[in-house]
């Protein structure tokens, strides 16, 4: 949730200035051995299951239970499920499920696109991404030798990082450039952003970006630590503190504005984007408190880009043109400087 209220502000703000196209979907990675093998553990482990009816949680245990258990998908138990989603763009009802929850979580929290991945972005087949990194010099295809495909930018002084093996799978890096080498060309600039995890991986993308002449920024966010530990979701230990349980928990008693406000002041402005804080309940009600009582001194928000609110973020946006969340959520809460607050929650935040 810190990373798309991250980019959700972002996009907001810089749409105020020039125009501005987000490309992000769940689906991107649906081709990747961890999607493809939770698919496969369901209908192999839990066949027949109805998931209509059922929860995050009961989803997300599933999920960890998959993770648990010793793998035994093979390339062959797996192509099935690739080639319906290349064929169909088609989802298992457990992903469908999810993403119906989590779009009426993204509506609750406001974020200008509500049906991420619901959406199938165009993507390049495999095989043309491979001829262009071949072409440019920065692939290595070792497939008629029985081998992987590598992206290969060890004369940029970067290790070797395969992208498909050597059965034909592609990893979430092959996943990625599909979609953005089919975009990226069309743009003045790309705002490469990601899990601060995978930064090696998106320094990666981003060189790669260079080579065709794209002009490529990277913002890394962290994620939020729960009781001092920072692990995938497939561990754990994320039970009470998912989005839906933060809005059972806090929109009953601070409504729906003052929680979006509140979630974006505590993810972006409180936590930062490199911070290691654990997550703190009572950090958020302070800021959902801060929220409300800003809403109360604002008024009714003014949606709409007022001349204000775009020489206010011009002066934020810095020589990369885009507005960066951290100084903007900051700036709400300065003392010395006078900021449009009406224009900025309306447009930006709410």
């Amino acid at each position: 949730m810190k990373f798309l209220l991250w980019m959700d502000v972002l996009q907001r703000a810089t749409a105020c200035l020039g125009e501005v196209t987000c490309l992000y979907s769940h689906r991107t990675f649906a081709l990747t051995q961890q999607v493809l093998g939770f698919w496969e553990f369901l209908d192999r482990v839990v066949p027949g299951t109805s998931y209509d009816g059922m929860t995050e949680g009961e989803i997300g245990a599933l999920y960890v239970r998959s993770h648990a258990a010793p793998s035994t998908a093979t390339a062959q138990s797996l192509r099935p499920y690739a080639e319906r989603v290349e064929r169909e763009g088609w989802l298992h009802p457990v992903t469908l499920r999810l993403l119906s929850l989590w779009e009426d979580q993204y509506r609750v929290i406001g974020l200008l696109d509500q049906r991420l991945g619901r959406h199938k972005a165009g993507s390049l087949p495999q095989e043309d991404v491979v001829a262009r990194l071949l072409d440019a010099g920065i692939g290595l295809d070792l497939r008629p030798w029985g081998g992987p495909v590598y992206l290969d930018l060890s004369a940029n002084g970067l290790p070797l990082r395969q992208i498909v093996d050597a059965q034909g799978r592609p990893n979430f890096l092959m996943c990625a450039l599909r979609e953005l080498l089919l975009v990226a060309e069309r743009h003045d600039h790309v705002i490469l952003a990601s899990d601060a995890e995978m930064a090696p991986d998106y320094r990666l993308l981003a060189r790669t970006l260079d080579r065709f002449g794209v002009r490529v920024s990277r913002i890394a966010v962290t994620r939020v630590p729960i009781a001092g530990l920072s692990r995938s979701t497939r561990h754990g230990g994320w039970e009470g503190c998912t989005l839906g349980a933060l809005i059972d928990r806090f929109v009953p008693e601070f409504g729906v504005p003052a929680f979006r406000l509140g979630m974006r002041l505590y993810l972006i402005a409180g936590l930062g984007k490199g911070s290691e804080q654990s997550f703190d309940p009572d950090h958020l009600r302070r800021q959902l408190n801060r929220a409300a009582r800003m809403l109360d001194q604002a008024g009714p928000p003014s949606p709409g880009s007022s001349p204000e609110l775009r020489v206010f973020l011009r002066g934020l946006a810095g020589m990369d043109g885009y507005v960066d969340p951290y100084r903007l959520t900051s700036s709400l809460l300065a003392r010395h400087r006078p900021v449009p607050l009406r224009d900025l929650l309306g447009t930006v935040y709410t």
